[in-house]
């Protein structure tokens, strides 16, 4: 797990935990990894009422305590087992981050060496294979639903999907995630989600319903460099996670631009970015490839490695599978000029080396970013999580890469992944662990555990501020102790929906039930929604005057006091009415207003 302040000494109620069953909804799993060996685990909880679809290669056992896979179409790919086992790597990844066992030694070819832990190593896991392919991409509607049917069926504690897309203007009449969710949160069931990997763009951030988690992707302390050597000896240092060894020894270095693939009718600026396919393969095999931008085309041709330019700041160090470095454009420009200035250029990549990232955390550069398209009066992301270079339990038949044409089955225990899809398994995690100490927390209740006790980060950093990273990174040594929360019921969820304008026929596709509910909806706003952060959409200049109305519950100590501190923003007035809210009792209510007037 990629959270340096979540140690394994943490206090912990490991018969609880051991009680805690956690849904994954992903590309199934690899039960022979070490972070799934059920020794020391008793039988599954009471409670679970689940199954495992066991096959001739698959079997679960007391860790993983069920398994199934979801195919509606019944179209599988060559490659597709049909079983819960995990082709892609991607399901293994998040499984093992959320609630894998403690491994030690656990590497990459010794980067990120460690001991490897999920979030609660002693809970079990539920596997619900609802993605296909090699690159876990064919992930149908009709099979998330189903997913969700049976997590919520079979007795899970917390939903973890990875699954966030590209349509962050899908109604929530058309999500499934935020229909299954909806479903699992009436049954008690938090749904952690990942928010997207379309940034720095903004309004890309998916996931977005109010009822379930979306996570951004925020950085830890480590860094891969991976130097370049050129034949004038010069030597530029770019990003990547190399772990091929060219042995030092040189080999001709082209320019992707004079390389084209006129075969296939591509020109030369085409094959300077090294789009798939554009490369000639008599050109480039046996050769290093510069490329202007990120490119896929080197693989394919036959290249020996891969230099980039355009490496945008904030972005992570990918896998590639061959030699590769990332560099800014200002180096790959430096080494185009020595390719064109001699007869016979030359360069090595080197293995990457693995540094200390002083600056983190910060938000990813390719984490997605708000606001939200869907409902403008809620934040999202919620929150952001450990996503980059995060080292977990990889399927050992599952490609390197993710790049095209990558089918090397490499057989790595454990890979090294960047995404969204690997700080929702981490925002999981935590939760668990909030609910192992308040077992009778609603949905809502551990989101706003997370949520309010999230550490502020560095608009300075993340100029998005908000947008990028919502409340701020996620502190779970904090997290199961907020002092107040901000709870919503079932029926406050659908009140905010019927102030969104939904109709009754559209929210029956969500409730699933057969009820008038907007009928019964008195006066009141969309910015009602209990929910832990405000958001006002506005126009630039205009005048802003709005009052929030929010009620927390004291579940800290039961006589309590709590002063509201607030910064605004310059030409913005933020006042909290009371500005102290002082409680008598544990689980005692109160309610205050936040007014904001101004020009922003």
């Amino acid at each position: 797990m990629g959270l340096p302040w979540f140690p394994q000494q943490v206090k912990r109620r490991r018969t609880i935990e051991s009680d805690i069953i956690v849904g994954i909804m992903d590309s199934g799993i690899w039960p022979e990894s070490d972070s799934f060996d059920d020794k020391g685990f008793g039988p599954p909880p009471s409670k679970w009422k689940g199954a495992c679809q066991t096959s001739a290669n698959f079997t679960c056992n007391n860790k993983i305590i069920g398994a199934q896979y979801y195919r509606r179409e019944r179209l599988f790919g060559k490659e597709d087992i049909r079983s819960p086992r995990d082709v892609a790597g991607h399901g293994t990844h998040t499984a093992s981050t959320a609630a894998g066992n403690l491994v030690s030694e656990a590497s990459l070819r010794g980067y990120g060496l460690g001991t490897a832990r999920g979030g609660v190593p002693s809970a079990r896991i539920a596997v619900y294979k609802v993605c296909w392919g090699v690159e876990a991409s064919r992930c149908s509607s009709h099979d998330i639903l189903a997913a969700f049917h049976d997590a919520i069926a079979d007795g899970v504690d917390i939903i973890s999907a990875s699954l966030g897309g590209h349509t962050p203007d899908l109604s929530y009449f058309e999500d499934p995630i935020a229909i299954g969710s909806f479903h699992a949160m009436r049954n008690g069931i938090l749904t952690s989600t990942s928010a997207g990997n379309d940034g720095p763009n903004p309004a890309t951030v998916t996931n977005v319903s109010p009822w379930s988690l979306s996570v951004a992707s925020s950085t830890i302390d480590r860094m891969f460099l991976t130097k370049v050597k050129l034949g004038n000896n010069k030597i530029y240092q770019g990003f990547s996670i190399n772990i091929f060894d060219l042995k030092n020894e040189m080999y001709p270095i082209i320019y992707g631009g004079d390389a084209p693939n006129t075969t296939a009718g591509f020109n030369g600026s085409f094959s300077g970015n090294c789009i798939l396919y554009s490369l000639a393969r008599n050109l480039v095999k046996g050769k290093i490839v510069l490329c202007d931008v990120f490119g896929e085309g080197s693989f394919i041709a036959g290249a020996v490695g891969s230099v980039m330019g355009g490496r945008p700041r904030h972005s992570s160090a990918e896998e590639f599978p061959l030699p590769a470095s990332e560099l800014d454009s200002k180096d790959a420009k430096n080494i185009r000029a020595y390719v064109r200035s001699t007869r016979n250029p030359t360069a090595t990549i080197l293995k990457s080396n693995e540094r200390k990232d002083t600056s983190s955390p910060y938000i990813c550069f390719s984490s997605s970013r708000g606001p939200n398209q869907i409902s403008p009066t809620i934040l999202k992301p919620d929150l952001a999580a450990p996503g980059v270079h995060i080292l977990a339990a990889w399927s050992p038949i599952a490609p390197f890469s993710s790049y095209e044409g990558d089918v090397k089955r490499v057989q790595y225990s454990y890979n090294m992944k960047t995404g969204t899809s690997m700080a929702c398994p981490h925002a999981t995690g935590v939760a668990a662990y909030i609910k192992s100490f308040h077992p009778t927390w609603s949905p809502a209740a551990i989101m706003s555990a997370l949520i309010t006790t999230a550490t502020p980060m560095s608009a300075e950093k993340d100029p998005d501020a908000e947008f990028a990273y919502g409340a701020g990174n996620i502190n779970p040594i904090k997290a199961p102790y907020p002092g107040l929360i901000y709870d919503i019921n079932p029926l406050d969820y659908i009140k905010f929906l019927c102030r969104e304008g939904y109709t009754t026929e559209l929210l029956q596709i969500i409730t699933g039930d057969g009820n008038d509910h907007c009928s019964k909806v008195s006066n009141g706003t969309v910015f009602d929604l209990n929910y832990p952060t405000f958001a006002l959409p506005t126009s630039p200049s205009k005048f802003i005057h709005h009052v929030f109305y929010r009620t927390v519950t004291n579940v800290g100590s039961p006589t309590s006091s709590y002063k509201a501190v607030v910064t605004s923003a310059h030409g913005l007035k933020i006042k909290v009415k009371p500005s102290v809210l002082s409680f008598q009792k544990f689980g005692q209510k109160l309610s205050f207003e936040l007014t904001i007037k101004g020009r922003k």
